[in-house]
């Protein structure tokens, strides 16, 4: 009888769950067959148009929003003084905070040697690039002045002048320019063996010709695999210290300031972890529709679904220990300026924001706790969903309620989001979700070649 239980649970792991990462029944053909027939399939599911149009429409949004900011500038914002920051910083750190999880998942865990990335990874680093494209575009709009953005690059010009090197907002030009061209590249580089699978099972001559090109001439030799495995470990490489030190460089636009509230040495580890904290919830918001929408619940397994809870239930509890020692530090620290921050963060004319970002960030995630909610794809989406919203919640509070209310009280004032503000923030999810409907339909989402290599070695540890 003991036996018989022992061999019932013995391929389980200690949480219930398969120790196979990939459904049993897969073979090479399957894999293959399942991930190229996305892009290679006549006319997409009707639900993709349905999506697609409603993302479109949100891009026209910020066509209009960002059209009428350059005809009559910020002031269309709810922008003011002392609040000069509003939705723009707001927006561009919630951006680049969900665009860490797509480097933590393909670059840290592959160095970590970690197989449950494999059937993620593509479709985080898409999700990592078109984010900082979003991200990136609230530092320009804020400028007042876009077109002129040249001037904090650091060129030689007719004047001798140069950018201000100790600003921080520099310094996030060259982070994220750097973290998202190291992403494109660690992409791109993984994507080529899937798009020369993609070019011969391709069935029309254009097809075959235009994903022919894409694959730079990829056929799969021995030395074409020795070389990209020894540049994709290099990309690796490169971009593991740049999950640590982008959302850092974001924090110190903070940071570095006097402000109440952002003067804080916790900043930067606060920050990291509440970047892989809501990016692992949009890989999740992601995934889990687009597993149901193209039947890939037998490559995408329950169980990368409880590894990324379970890691976004680690950072959460990280980001929920920052929230304690801000409030324990502006309590212990003796400053009556920080301790009024706090004070008025929680009770002030914001209070009600702060008391929804506990409960979306701190108190419903600790559903994660339960298997059975891991369990649940519908759960753990509503869960995800939370964690982005608090996220972005968290980031108002940070940026609006520190400024609101400044030393003296003859500059304290209220900040109101116009609806221009609305629109951009509804226009860049358009976008995200433009470029991510597109990705979909033309590129293959899982990567073949290493869920190739992932059923090899389930088969020989099988056997």
């Amino acid at each position: 009888m003991n036996t018989g239980e022992h061999e019932e649970t013995s391929d389980l792991t200690p949480l219930g769950y398969p120790r196979r990462l990939l459904a049993p029944g897969q073979t090479y053909a399957s894999v293959t067959e399942t991930i190229t027939s996305i892009p290679l399939a006549r006319q997409p599911p009707r639900a993709w148009y349905y999506c697609f149009a409603a993302a479109f429409l949100l891009l026209m949004l910020l066509l209009v929003a960002v059209t009428w900011l350059l005809v009559k500038g910020v002031g269309i914002w709810g922008i003011n003084i002392p609040v000069a920051w509003g939705f723009a910083i707001v927006n561009f750190v919630w951006w680049i905070g969900i665009g860490h999880a797509g480097t933590f998942i393909s670059a840290i865990l592959l160095l970590l040697f970690q197989q449950w990335r494999t059937a993620i990874n593509r479709l985080t680093e898409a999700m990592t690039l078109f984010a900082v494209a979003c991200a990136g575009l609230f530092p320009l709009l804020h400028l007042g002045r876009p077109w002129v953005f040249w001037w904090i690059l650091p060129y030689p010009d007719t004047m001798g002048l140069w950018p201000q090197f100790r600003s921080p907002l520099v310094w996030d030009v060259f982070a994220v320019s750097t973290y998202f061209t190291v992403s494109l590249l660690f992409w791109y580089l993984g994507l080529l063996p899937d798009l020369a699978t993609v070019r011969d099972k391709a069935d029309t001559p254009g097809r075959k010709r235009i994903y022919g090109i894409l694959a730079l001439g990829w056929r799969g030799s021995a030395l074409h695999w020795q070389r990209h495995q020894s540049a994709y470990l290099l990309l690796a490489g490169l971009a593991t210290p740049l999950v640590i030190s982008v959302h850092s460089v974001v924090s110190f636009d903070f940071s570095v300031a006097i402000v109440p509230g952002w003067h804080s040495t916790i900043f930067p580890p606060y920050f990291v972890a509440g970047a892989i904290y809501s990016g692992f919830a949009m890989v999740l918001n992601i995934v889990i529709p687009i597993r149901k929408l193209y039947g890939l619940e037998g490559l995408i397994t329950p169980r990368y679904l409880n590894n990324m809870a379970n890691v976004m239930l680690v950072t959460g509890e990280i980001v929920a220990y920052g929230y304690f020692i801000e409030a324990f530090m502006a309590w212990f620290g003796g400053d009556k300026f920080d301790a009024y921050m706090m004070y008025n963060r929680a009770f002030g004319p914001y209070g009600w924001v702060f008391w929804s970002l506990m409960g979306l960030n701190v108190v419903i995630p600790q559903a994660l706790w339960s298997r059975r909610v891991r369990r649940n794809p519908l759960l753990l989406f509503l869960v995800a969903l939370s964690i982005n919203i608090g996220m972005w919640v968290e980031r108002f509070v940070i940026v609006i309620t520190s400024l609101h209310r400044d030393f003296t009280p003859s500059a304290w004032g209220m900040y109101i989001p116009t609806v221009w503000d609305w629109a951009t923030l509804a226009g860049t999810i358009g976008l995200f979700l433009t470029l991510l409907f597109l990705f979909i339909r033309f590129l293959p989402i899982i990567s073949i070649s290493e869920t190739r290599e992932l059923l090899s070695e389930e088969a020989k540890t099988a056997a």
